[in-house]
């Protein structure tokens, strides 16, 4: 079997704030890391919203950034769309752009230290208001490196009310990618359709709940963000033995393997090779996903494309070929 750490690998559905190394954690006087599954999604938010309110100073959100890049790219990751909640931090401190500037700083460094590229998307809890929504659209329209906007959060609060400033990002050239379809069923996945716009699907394992809905997600191409681990973390599955991964291959969705940050994406990928038997020609299949479902460049796309192929090219140490 390959080392999948090699493995040329884009993350598209991943929480900088999740993210954060224990010791940094520790350090900035956050909660200590949670011991075994969430009881429920309240549970698992509760203890983020305490470690983003560790996070107070430039020097906090450049690290967090640089310490990201560097643990992606010791995973295999080339590219990473990473979300941030910018403007829930720049209401709390008192600094708009602050967060999210500091945090830009910090992947810059990241790429010329460790290699990796990177894009930010913006997310923002459908729990909170339409007016810090249209200010983290602001934030986007005015970064380049910010490439999109979502909505994320507790699935059973409704996209709609948010839809003025959804349409408004979309005429803007903005990208849309909203959580959906993970706690909440078909209805909250036909919403973010037909309401947010959305281009991917953050999480979306319920797709398979409505036959119709698998028809049409399959053939709009709306490729799935699928974290197996968290999931599981948050009791949404029993295992990973019972993960709907397979399931959702087998219809013939476009499945990207992502972590939400509750992982690191090697890891990930290993944990599927034991658990559900995928040899390295699945892995690969998974990590090309990742990339073509990813919105780099078609440059970037074809390059890494070609070194998922080389990695599979290359000989097995089990095998020696």
């Amino acid at each position: 079997m390959r080392d999948l750490r090699l493995l040329p690998k884009a993350h598209l559905h991943v929480h900088l704030e999740s993210t954060v190394r224990p010791g940094t954690v520790r350090e900035l006087g956050g909660p200590p890391e949670p011991e075994g599954p969430f009881a429920n999604f309240r549970a698992f938010a509760d203890q983020r919203a305490k470690v983003r309110e560790s996070l107070r100073t430039p020097e906090h959100f450049r690290r967090i950034a640089v310490e990201f890049c560097e643990d992606e790219a010791a995973q295999g990751t080339r590219y990473v769309e990473v979300t941030f909640t910018a403007a829930a931090h720049g209401e709390r401190l008192g600094a708009p752009e602050m967060p999210l500037e500091a945090v830009l700083d910090g992947l810059a460094e990241g790429r010329a230290r460790f290699g990796i590229r990177s894009r930010v998307l913006l997310d923002h809890s459908r729990r909170r208001s339409v007016e810090r929504l249209w200010r983290t659209y602001e934030l986007a329209a005015r970064y380049d490196e910010v490439i999109g906007i979502g909505l994320a959060g507790d699935e059973n609060h409704p996209l709609t009310p948010f839809a003025e400033v959804l349409d408004a990002a979309r005429e803007a050239g903005l990208h849309l990618v909203h959580h959906a379809g993970e706690a909440a069923g078909p209805a909250s996945i036909r919403e973010a359709l037909d309401v947010g716009h959305t281009e991917r699907l953050g999480h979306g394992i319920r797709v398979l709940d409505d036959d119709a809905l698998v028809t049409r997600v399959r053939e709009s191409g709306i490729p799935l963000e699928v974290c197996p681990t968290s999931n599981v973390l948050l009791g949404l599955v029993p295992s990973l033995a019972e993960h709907p991964l397979p399931r959702l291959r087998a219809a013939g969705l476009a499945v990207t393997v992502n972590t939400d940050g509750e992982t690191a994406l090697a890891d990930e990928y290993a944990r599927l090779r034991e658990v559900l038997g995928y040899g390295d020609d699945v892995m690969a299949e998974l990590a090309r996903a990742s990339i073509e479902a990813s919105f780099a460049s078609r440059e970037l796309k074809a390059a890494l494309l070609v070194e998922v192929d080389a990695w599979l090219a290359t000989a097995s140490p089990a095998t020696g070929g």
